[in-house]
């Protein structure tokens, strides 16, 4: 049986990059995408409407996301949907669906800042072969 789990956007992050450890010390972060989409509503008139993603990354793709990204960088993300599910403390069932990332791409240079990581283009790849360590 043949099935297909993936997902690309373009978009916006939507707020600084959290990394955390899991107790076996695997990095991982987090972070939201915000994409936009164009419609006519009948009446003519252009609207906006805006879809959010949470992303996670893991091992050295979350350590190159937190290192890089920033709120409000363009980005391209590469991934599959997740969907978790936990008991609350309120005994009911959550859900969150999540792109698990395996490719993301920065499209806009950093600002140019004195202390930049890495000095250089920012605005490529940050494939884990790209990086010199």
């Amino acid at each position: 049986m043949v099935s297909l789990n993936k997902v690309m956007i373009i978009g916006n992050v939507g707020g600084d990059p959290e990394m955390r450890f899991t107790p076996s010390g695997h990095p991982v972060t987090s972070f939201s995408v915000a994409t936009n989409w164009l419609t006519n509503t009948p009446e003519g008139e252009r609207k906006k409407e805006t879809e959010w993603f949470n992303v996670t990354a893991w091992d050295k793709l979350a350590e190159q996301c937190n290192q890089i990204l920033s709120k409000g960088r363009l980005v391209y993300v590469e991934g599959r949907l997740r969907t978790r599910s936990w008991d609350g403390q309120d005994g009911q069932k959550h859900y969150r669906t999540e792109v698990v990332a395996n490719r993301v791409t920065s499209l806009d240079r950093a600002p140019s800042a004195a202390g930049e990581a890495g000095g250089g283009d920012a605005g490529g790849d940050i494939n884990p072969e790209d990086i010199p360590f």
